[in-house]
């Protein structure tokens, strides 16, 4: 592996898209033409929209493993399944009252349960689906989180949780459905779009990980694919709304009207297509 040239003891695979010297994550800034060293940042990073101070502190969280939100999410999706381990049969089988009120079926959906598109995305069946999902969150989620910042961070956990629900929906509307995995599986896909927008590949590891975790989703019974592929297929729609669609880059920005917009977008859209199918029109 080549060093950086700043940091000769520090290994990368990252290059500046202008003089092509490797950078690592520390000495790179974020363009739409992909990454610059500092000596070629300025112009680059004005350009994007990008402050250096938003970067640099943005780079010193991620190397702390600092994201408050990340791990939010994690405390509260533990504090739901601890209470329906209390209410249910036990540690490794939880239920109960919440857990009925809070659960994925389109019956539930049809006769108003319509939070349930976004409460699902909090429970979880039993001790390895937990932890797992956890785990996943904790070590995707945090370096996504960083690059996103917490507001579209928060925007893109919610609302691909709404388009997983939507997808379990279309896949197996009279199955019970709880689980983050349509949440998680869109921050896949923002890492994917991130990821080609800092290489200009799509084969990097955000894809390997999809690829596994997809034929794992359809080679093992019980596990919603349908969740899955929605939950992803938000993920990348929002943050290619946050980029603009291709004018700016995902990372270090502002939410933005465009931002905005397609969280809407992708939300509603989310929501209709739950209508069409537990209404029986899809």
């Amino acid at each position: 592996m080549p060093t950086c040239y700043r940091h000769p003891d520090r290994e990368t695979g990252l290059s500046c898209s202008e003089c092509g010297r490797p950078i690592c994550t520390e000495c790179m800034t974020m363009a739409p033409v992909g990454i610059r060293c500092p000596e070629h940042a300025g112009g680059a990073a004005r350009r994007a929209g990008i402050k250096a101070p938003t970067i640099a502190r943005a780079q010193r969280q991620l190397t702390r493993g600092v994201a408050p939100v990340t791990r939010a999410l994690i405390a509260l999706n533990v504090a739901v399944y601890l209470i329906g381990a209390v209410q249910g049969a036990g540690i490794d089988n939880p239920g109960g009252s919440l857990y009925q009120k809070l659960w994925l079926d389109a019956y539930d959906v049809h006769n108003g349960g319509w939070w349930r598109l976004i409460t699902a995305a909090f429970l979880h069946a039993n001790i390895i689906h937990i932890a797992f999902n956890m785990f996943a969150l904790w070590a995707i989620g945090t370096p996504v989180e960083h690059y996103l910042g917490r507001s579209r961070f928060i925007g893109l956990y919610l609302v691909s949780g709404l388009a997983g629900s939507a997808g379990a929906l279309l896949q197996a509307p009279d199955i019970v459905t709880v689980g983050a995995s349509g949440a998680i599986f869109g921050i896949l896909g923002a890492m994917l779009i991130l990821e080609w927008q800092l290489t200009g590949s799509l084969a990097g590891q955000a894809m390997t990980w999809i690829v596994i975790n997809l034929v794992f989703s359809f080679t093992f019974a019980g596990i919603s694919w349908g969740g899955h592929i929605g939950g992803l297929v938000g993920g990348i729609l929002v943050t290619l709304a946050y980029a603009r669609w291709g004018r700016g880059h995902a990372a270090y920005g502002r939410v933005g009207l465009v931002g905005a917009a397609g969280l809407i977008l992708v939300a509603a859209a989310s929501i209709a297509v739950a209508y069409w199918r537990v209404r029986g029109l899809a």
